[in-house]
């Protein structure tokens, strides 16, 4: 088995000097000093980069009236999920391919992976870790990585900026949630991403469902699973494109070489945009089977064919074909529906996963760290740990008085009560109610009093008409 080191320029456990460049010359690693990026000078897109820094050509438009449909859609789900999960995931699980509206994201991902209940169930916990100040040893790479993590982006571009500011805590409250684990260069990338959709401590959990529950052991130290699931990609490979399978064989191009940044990053370094954030949608909804899926589908369109093959006659070549494959297999329709129509089952992954783990255990013996076991998506998860009402109920909107209502609780009660004595049947004594206001900076995780709020005042606009996927 070729080292981790050896990949595509990642060492993700190790000197964080070595997770730059992806080999495309793109923005998703690099340092912004090099590249001679300086903030405020390019145009931001709808996602927050700069410069067109993430290849969003390939991103498909929505019609308005459509997206405000599927968010009405996707609130309904979420003010029941418990109900939903229990008798329709199949209907959450086609939402989810068609994408997750913009606006609701955050507050989806927080569901679908469980990290709400965790959050809930755990209050304090986040802030607790918050506090401490941590191993040193993790908080200096931690640290050095920060400007690495989609410098193009507005949230991270400054150094010491409020998203790097979250970045950090996120990433070092999971090390001490973890200790045994510590911190891995492909969590910053991952947790980067969540903080794009939600505050600081909703990403942490959702940080923690996926190391825990997505993807167990990928981050620990060793890499055993993410070696596992290179040989059970390798494996289906062989029943998906036999001309690509063959052509990895004759060059001994070993799986971790080149599928590791991209399971362990989720590929979010590897996609354009629009389409890891679609791949995210169904990853979190389905589980891991999607990251095999999108695998999959880029092996054999880069290499399912001998006319592909033909400029790639060696192991040095066909690394370069992966690391820069062709635009149109990345695109996010192309993409969505090759991922969907590819039949690999979580029963496919779990027989092969034994399979695996039997020779591996043949040839190295035991694994060293021993992961609990994988839980394939959402309703895995909610059927493992049933959540109550409480754990999902939206936390209480902020309430503050009126400038017009100036009496005070105590006056209030006492003229309802003698109202209530003294004008039976007749029409109440009408009072102004306190004032909800619109948190400036509300999060996607609670977006039902914004449509509330906009219902209110007659607006015309989209929830996400904004367009911006932050929770800024």
């Amino acid at each position: 088995m070729a080292k981790i080191e050896q990949g595509n320029g990642v060492d993700l456990r190790g000197s964080p000097e070595k997770l730059t460049d992806n080999g495309k010359g793109s923005s998703y690693g690099s340092d912004p000093e090099v590249n001679g990026n300086v903030p405020g000078e390019k145009e931001v897109d709808k996602y927050g980069f700069s410069g067109g820094a993430q290849q969003h050509s390939s991103a498909e438009e929505i019609p308005t009236d459509v997206l405000r449909q599927r968010e009405s859609k996707w609130l309904e789900m979420l003010n029941s999920w418990d109900k939903w999960m229990a008798k329709k995931h199949k209907k959450v699980k086609e939402r989810c391919q068609k994408g997750i509206p913009p606006s609701l994201r955050g507050r989806a991902w927080l569901y679908l992976t469980g990290g709400k209940v965790k959050r809930e169930q755990n209050q304090r916990k986040f802030q607790e870790l918050d506090s401490q100040p941590g191993d040193p040893k993790w908080v200096d790479i931690i640290e050095r990585d920060l400007h690495r993590q989609f410098p193009f982006h507005e949230m991270f571009e400054a150094r010491g900026g409020h998203g790097q500011q979250d970045l950090f805590r996120v990433l070092k409250a999971y090390t001490l949630h973890r200790p045994e684990e510590g911190y891995c260069q492909a969590q910053a990338p991952i947790a980067a991403v969540l903080l794009m959709h939600m505050p600081a401590e909703d990403a942490f959990w959702v940080l923690v469902q996926i190391c825990e529950k997505y993807l167990p052991g990928y981050y620990s130290s060793g890499l055993e699973a993410i070696q596992l699931d290179g040989e059970i990609l390798y494996a289906l490979l062989r029943r998906v494109s036999p001309v690509a399978h063959r052509h990895l064989k004759t060059h001994k191009l070993e799986p971790v070489l080149y599928m590791t940044e991209w399971f362990m990053c989720a590929f979010s370094r590897t996609l354009p945009w629009a389409s890891v954030l679609r791949v995210w949608d169904m990853f979190l909804c389905e589980g891991v089977k999607i990251l095999f899926r999108v695998g999959l589908v880029l092996l054999k369109c880069t290499l399912g064919s001998q006319e592909k093959l033909k400029t790639s006659q060696g192991l040095y070549e066909t690394m370069e074909l992966l690391r820069a494959i062709q635009p149109q297999y990345l695109r996010e329709g192309f993409l969505v529906q090759e991922i969907i129509e590819l039949g690999v089952s979580e029963k496919d992954i779990e027989k092969e996963h034994f399979a695996q783990l039997r020779r591996w255990k043949e040839t190295h013996g035991d694994l060293h760290c021993k992961s609990p076991p994988r839980m394939h998506g959402a309703k895995a998860i909610i059927t493992a740990e049933p959540p109550s009402c409480q754990d999902l109920k939206q936390r209480p909107t902020i309430i503050v008085q009126s400038p017009l209502a100036t009496q005070t609780d105590r006056e209030r009660e006492q003229d309802a009560k003698e109202s209530a004595k003294t004008n039976k049947g007749k029409q109440k004594k009408t009072m102004l109610p306190p004032v909800e206001t619109v948190n400036p900076y509300l999060s996607p995780s609670d977006p039902s009093l914004l449509l509330k709020h906009m219902t209110v005042q007659g607006s015309k606009e989209s929830l996400s008409s904004a367009e911006h996927d932050t929770y800024l």
